[in-house]
């Protein structure tokens, strides 16, 4: 059964020092990296269905990543690597720091979805492109994440786990 219970890192190694498994962990990034995906396709569908003009589905596919990158921030810092910053400005540097190793994976993201629609033709086409390039690219992203962006999650824990943080 999943839990979705707030932990904290002691040492840097999340994975030794949270309480769940490595089982349990990939199911929820694999819910979470689902969640985040519909998020975006959704974001995607609403931009085309308001937007029909220039470079509407270059419009649509920046606006389905920026959500998409914000719901999945959100989630693995949280959930996925228990990660708690200390002020406004810590949680920012994070976020940079989560999108610029988020930079290749949304190249390959990118790619699959437009070059399905350029190979395949049609919105179908272009939805499992990106499906695809998600999924490769969440896989690749946990890898990053986890040795780039929350490695060091004692900076959040460091100081005492009852001092507040910013959990935003």
């Amino acid at each position: 059964m999943l839990i979705l219970k707030r932990c904290h890192a002691a040492d840097g190694d999340a994975d030794k020092n949270l309480d769940m498994s490595a089982l349990n962990r990939a199911l929820k990034y694999g819910v979470f990296a689902t969640i985040a995906t519909l998020i975006n396709l959704s974001t995607q569908e609403l931009a085309i269905r308001l937007y029909s003009g220039p470079f509407d589905i270059y419009v649509a596919l920046l606006l389905g990543t920026v959500t998409g990158l914000v719901s999945k921030y959100t989630l693995d810092k949280r959930y996925i690597f228990a990660y708690a910053t200390k002020s406004h400005r810590h949680n920012l540097n994070k976020f940079l720091a989560y999108t610029f190793t988020g930079g290749f994976t949304t190249a390959v993201f990118w790619g699959l979805e437009l070059g399905f629609e350029y190979w395949f033709g049609g919105k179908i086409a272009r939805y499992i492109g990106a499906v695809i390039g998600l999924s490769i690219g969440y896989v690749v992203k946990y890898r990053l994440d986890k040795h780039l962006v929350f490695a060091r999650a004692a900076d959040s824990a460091s100081h005492s786990l009852s001092s507040p943080t910013t959990e935003t």
